[in-house]
C-alpha cells in the first residue's frame, strides 16, 4: 500500500501528481490525513478528500509513505506526533520513504536523511540534516529512499516511484500515455 502523507498546507501538486501516476500504474494509493481530519487544505485552497487519517496506519514492509513538500504541510506533519511515530514506525518496518521538495525535511527532523543522498527544494538543505543534498537532481534515491527537487519534478518523481515498484515498463507506459 502506498500513503500520500497530507498535512494542512500541503503542496498540491506534489500529492496529486504522484498518486494520479501511481493510480494509472495499477498501484493502490490512499491519501493519509495528518490530525484525523476528513478533507486537507493544501497551500494553494485545493483540499483534498483523505481516505484514512494517518494515525490509523499500520506500516509493514513493501508499503510506501509519500510525503509532499509545501512548508506549512511539512510543519503540520512535524508538529503531529501520530505522524512522527508513523514515520518511525515505516522506517523501522522496512517501508519505503519517500519524499518532494520540502518534504525530505520531515524525514530529517527524525533522522533518516543523515549521510543519505537526496534532493530537495533549493534553499532547503539547511533541514536536511547532514543528508548530501543534490539540488541539481529531479529526482535522487539511495536505497528504498526517493526525493524529488520541487513541484516541478512532480511528474518525474511519480515516475520513479511506479518504476520502483511496478518496474520501468510499468512508468514508461504510464509515460507514454501521459504523452510526457
Amino acid at each position: 500500500m502506498v500513503y500520500i502523507i497530507l498535512g494542512e498546507g500541503f503542496e498540491e501538486i506534489e500529492a496529486v501528481a504522484p498518486c494520479d501516476i501511481l493510480r494509472r500504474g495499477g498501484v493502490e494509493v490512499r491519501l493519509a490525513a495528518v490530525g484525523g481530519g476528513k478533507a486537507v487544505k493544501g497551500a494553494h485552497g485545493i483540499a483534498l478528500a483523505a481516505d484514512i487519517s494517518a494515525a490509523d496506519i499500520v506500516p509493514a514492509k513493501g508499503d510506501m509513505l509519500i510525503i509532499p513538500g509545501g512548508m506549512d504541510g511539512v510543519r503540520t506533519i512535524k508538529a503531529d506526533e501520530d505522524a512522527r511515530q508513523l514515520i518511525g514506525r515505516a522506517a523501522r518496518e522496512g517501508a519505503r520513504l519517500s519524499a518532494i521538495c520540502a518534504g525530505p525535511a520531515v524525514l530529517a527532523a527524525l533522522g533518516l536523511t543523515r549521510g543519505r543522498h537526496i534532493t530537495c527544494y533549493p534553499g532547503t538543505e539547511g533541514l536536511m540534516d547532514g543528508a548530501v543534498c543534490q539540488t541539481d537532481s529531479a529526482v535522487v534515491s539511495d536505497g528504498e529512499l526517493t526525493t524529488g527537487r520541487a513541484p516541478g519534478a512532480a511528474i518525474d518523481f511519480g515516475l520513479a516511484l511506479l518504476a520502483r515498484l511496478k518496474g520501468g515498463a510499468a512508468a514508461d507506459e504510464v509515460k507514454k500515455d501521459l504523452v510526457y
